[in-house]
């Protein structure tokens, strides 16, 4: 019986923990707006997009929090907390590499690894496995780099706090990246396993 109610959990799709990950892509594309608003004529909204970075956030800390004290982790959770995270990931590299506060270079190595990342899946797919649910080195340099982008929007100004928020942003920057790339050799790893169990099976 108790097994039964785990699985009626898991498929439920209204759950607080979904409903957070849903808001937090609706934040996406506002966030996208708000950052990019100054290159189009318009006022700088750096402080509301850092409020909406902020508030997703505080919404990734309590989806997977909540799902978990609540006995809600469900399919569409494990597709949408990731979803939202590197859609977070990839607006926000657009936004500061458009506006000169990420060098290009970086963009580059941070995009190549969600290529990397698209391939794996693939490969998944093709031999019948799910996509790699996401890991502590995975989630840790997400999290670096969710603080590193709003230190260095921060930095796009001048003054003490502007200098000090440049250190500390590219800090995380710095570990975020490698975090990134190292959970994404991980996954490499992980990938080329099941492949080989699998040809050995056959």
């Amino acid at each position: 019986m108790e097994v039964q109610e785990t699985r009626v959990q898991t498929d439920r799709v209204l759950t607080i923990p979904n409903i957070l990950s849903m808001a937090r892509l609706v934040g996406v594309p506002l966030f996208l707006w708000l950052i990019l608003r100054p290159e189009f004529g318009g006022p700088k909204s750096d402080g509301w997009a850092l409020l909406v970075l902020a508030l997703s956030g505080i919404s990734d800390y309590l989806d997977g929090k909540l799902a978990r004290r609540w006995n809600q982790i469900s399919s569409l959770g494990r597709l949408l907390d990731p979803a939202a995270d590197r859609l977070y990931i990839l607006s926000t590299l657009v936004g500061l590499t458009w506006r000169e506060i990420l060098p290009l270079w970086l963009t580059a190595v941070l995009l190549a690894r969600e290529l990397l990342l698209l391939v794996m899946v693939g490969i998944l797919r093709r031999h019948g496995y799910p996509p790699p649910q996401v890991n502590f080195l995975g989630k840790a340099a997400t999290f670096n780099l969710m603080y590193a982008f709003p230190l260095l929007l921060l930095s796009d100004d001048s003054g003490w706090i502007s200098s000090l928020a440049a250190v500390f942003g590219w800090a995380f920057a710095g570990w975020g990246t490698t975090l990134y790339w190292w959970a994404g050799v991980l996954y490499v790893v992980q990938v080329r396993r099941l492949v080989r169990a699998d040809a050995i099976a056959e």
